[in-house]
């Protein structure tokens, strides 16, 4: 199995990092360190890790490439095991995962990629307690996981608790660098187009950081582009594949414009109306011109009749808001322990 780390000023979590690759029992791994011109001491500790074990090998960009760029590299010109991990420098496996994956491949042949549950945090000296079942696998066909993506219009996968197998990712090619949002999104679509998907369910697959520096930090600048890229993976995959029902296009923009809505509604909700929900508004309805018949709409049109200090001081949808709110959470955590969301 090959692993491809990709580093950039990532020098402090680097070696827990490598570790847990290195560590996995039932499988033979080889690791890849990509520093991409790192400004810290990337190189030293890739070196020092290099000179404690054979199966991590290291490279160094004299001119920094960006991460689209370092992620094709491992993939497509250096991977040639049987199958491939792309794994952040500040991400973890968890122990085991690897055997788990590989043991879906090897009885489903017609499977290219294998996820499992990922676990949030950030500090590696103190990782969360993880309730743990049985571990269970589930296969999907290719075009049964893409309708249920288009359903949803969500990235189910975080990223390091995917495993790939490697022909079917050098069949597809690498990441799009006019993407960076949502490239991952529109990988394991392009993925699924052409093999069947895997989950493991059970024990987790990995532990993704997050932390001051981490691409899951929003801002309002970037829910808009995760918004557009979304809507525009979905509008590529089916241009890109003329087999797909049109409808599925219908069913991705509805659910990303009631998104967008949501967003707006809850502007409303925390009084913070500074053209933000106006924007999200016209957003959505270039996205799905019906918005009449979303709950999303009927919800924001509720509020737009008062005032937001009325609302903010009588709490007026309080109890709305929170039963919704939390049947949303209940369903998330179901749906992501199956690999659904």
């Amino acid at each position: 199995m090959d692993v491809v780390i990709p580093c950039y000023n990532y020098a402090h979590f680097l070696p827990a990092c490598v570790r847990s690759v290195l560590d996995q029992p039932g499988v033979d791994v080889r690791v890849l360190v990509i520093d991409d011109t790192s400004s810290d001491n990337t190189p030293e500790v890739m070196a020092e890790l290099m000179a404690a074990d054979k199966r991590v090998e290291g490279r160094r960009h004299e001119v920094n490439k960006g991460h689209i760029a370092t992620y094709n590299e491992g993939l497509l010109e250096w991977a040639s095991a049987d199958y491939t991990v792309l794994l952040s420098a500040d991400d973890l496996l968890a122990p085991g995962a690897l055997q788990r994956a590989a043991s879906v491949f090897e009885q489903n042949p017609d499977v290219g990629m294998v996820y499992g549950r990922v676990v949030y945090y950030n500090d590696h000296n103190a990782l969360p307690r993880v309730f743990e079942l049985p571990t269970t696998s589930r296969v999907w066909r290719g075009d049964e996981w893409i309708e249920n993506r288009f359903r949803s219009s969500r990235n189910v996968i975080s990223s390091p608790e995917v495993v790939v197998r490697t022909k079917i990712q050098q069949k597809v090619g690498g990441y799009r660098a006019d993407l960076p949002h949502a490239g991952d999104l529109e990988m394991w679509l392009r993925i699924a187009a052409v093999s069947d998907i895997g989950y493991v369910s059970g024990k987790p697959g990995a532990y993704y950081r997050v932390h001051e520096n981490s691409m899951m930090r929003t801002t309002f600048k970037s829910v808009f582009a995760d918004l557009e890229q979304r809507r525009d993976v979905f509008d590529l995959v089916l241009a890109e594949n003329p087999g797909l029902p049109a409808r599925l296009g219908t069913l991705a923009r509805k659910a990303i414009a009631g998104d967008a809505l949501w967003r707006a509604v809850r502007l409303h909700d925390r009084d913070q109306l500074d053209g933000t929900e106006k924007e999200l508004l016209d957003f959505a309805r270039e996205t799905y011109s019906a918005l009449e018949e979303l709950p999303e709409y009927r919800a924001l049109v509720r509020r737009q009749r008062f005032s937001p200090a009325l609302l903010n001081r009588t709490q007026l949808f309080l109890a709305p808001h929170a039963v919704k709110r939390a049947k949303l959470w209940v369903g998330t955590q179901r749906w992501k322990w199956r690999g659904e969301w």
